[in-house]
């Protein structure tokens, strides 16, 4: 009896623990506030290359501000249209920048440490920006690393040209021209 006692009491205590155990956030939170950045300073001008978005998300609303580089730092942008997915993997926003609206989308990686934008970086669609999320407000920016070497283009194939049979022919034959009729 003794020892039935025990093991109900140690199942009991493992479920407990089972239940109240944390479980390990994936994404971003439900409320909060995160900026994620990949700004750095190029060493050559001194001027900001990158891109900033801030998140805030409230029992209401979620809000964005983004901030991107063209020379020089933009004025921040209140982005509309504010999407992330319930279990906080992906989000979506538009902003409009000079009369145009441009939409930007990604998906949090590295338990939401990590924003992984859709696009291209440095003009090359197949390679994502990563803007990490930034957890030292006053650290200097970092220097700008050069943009990766594009890939190769894939070699166009040639032309293809008429097989030839390898097996000798005959010369197409030639109608004879109709002989004129005598009478």
């Amino acid at each position: 009896m003794k020892i039935a006692h025990q093991l109900a009491c140690f199942s009991l205590l493992a479920a407990s623990a089972a239940i109240a155990a944390p479980k390990a956030q994936q994404g971003f939170p439900r409320y909060g506030m995160a900026v994620y950045s990949d700004l750095c300073v190029h060493a050559e001008t001194g001027e900001f290359g990158g891109q900033r978005i801030s998140l805030q998300r409230f029992a209401e609303v979620d809000t964005v501000i983004y901030e991107f580089t063209a020379g020089g730092l933009s004025w921040p942008l209140v982005a509309h249209d504010v999407n992330l997915d319930p279990r906080g993997k992906q989000m979506y926003f538009s902003v409009q920048v000079d009369e145009e609206e441009r939409t930007i989308s990604g998906k949090f990686a590295d338990n939401g440490d990590t924003l992984v934008l859709d696009g291209g970086y440095c003009g090359q669609p197949d390679v994502p920006s990563r803007l990490k999320k930034v957890k030292d407000f006053g650290r200097a920016a970092p220097a700008c690393k050069p943009c990766p070497a594009p890939k190769p283009a894939p070699l166009e194939p040639e032309e293809e040209t008429p097989a030839t049979p390898k097996m000798p022919h005959e010369a197409p034959v030639k109608q004879a021209a109709p002989q004129p009729q005598q009478a």
